[in-house]
């Protein structure tokens, strides 16, 4: 199956890529909680591949070594099918959805039992292409945007001072009221 044959199939793939490069790795049913997972996913989010392989090697989370695979097996799904180097992979997107909860109990005192929730979750992480940045406009553009941010700016401290003067009023006021009693 050709990649073009490919992306026509999968509406996975279609609902995180849409129609640009990239490839995705799920691991579904981890047995780490959502929340803790999503502390590790966040530490990647945006990175380039192999910064974020060293940093997920080194964090000390328990849910970094499933996090480093998932992000791995990405970049390899981008290397093999899309063709993509590695060495311009970024991490797109990461997320954590909840799995299902396994629930056990535990006996307690006086013969009662409490409720012991096993959270799981499904990683998500989706790796392209780095997107090039558009070169800053000219320095004669900047300077005149700059110019017009400075007069926005000079033009509403006048209208805030203006606000400012009849309250100065009324409180001056309140103090002759109270001197002339």
């Amino acid at each position: 199956m050709s990649v073009q044959e490919r992306r026509a199939v999968s509406a996975r793939r279609e609902s995180l890529l849409g129609d640009e490069p990239g490839a995705f790795a799920v691991a579904r049913f981890v047995r780490v909680t959502p929340m803790k997972a999503r502390r590790v996913v966040d530490l990647v989010r945006g990175m380039g591949i192999d910064d974020a392989l060293a940093t997920l090697k080194f964090a000390p989370q328990a849910a970094a070594a499933t996090v480093y695979k998932v992000v791995d097996s990405a970049a390899a799904n981008a290397e093999g099918t899309e063709h993509l180097s590695r060495a311009d992979l970024v991490v797109v997107k990461a997320f954590v959805d909840e799995g299902p909860t396994l629930k056990r109990h535990r006996p307690r005192a006086q013969g009662r039992a409490t409720r012991i929730d096993k959270r799981t979750s499904h990683i998500t992480v989706v790796v392209g292409p780095k997107v090039e940045v558009a070169p800053p406009a000219k320095k004669a553009d900047a300077k005149k945007a700059e110019a017009k941010q400075d007069d926005a700016k000079s033009g509403t401290a006048k209208k805030a001072t203006a606000k400012k003067a009849p309250a100065k009023k009324a409180t001056a006021t309140k103090a002759e009221k109270k001197e002339t009693r």
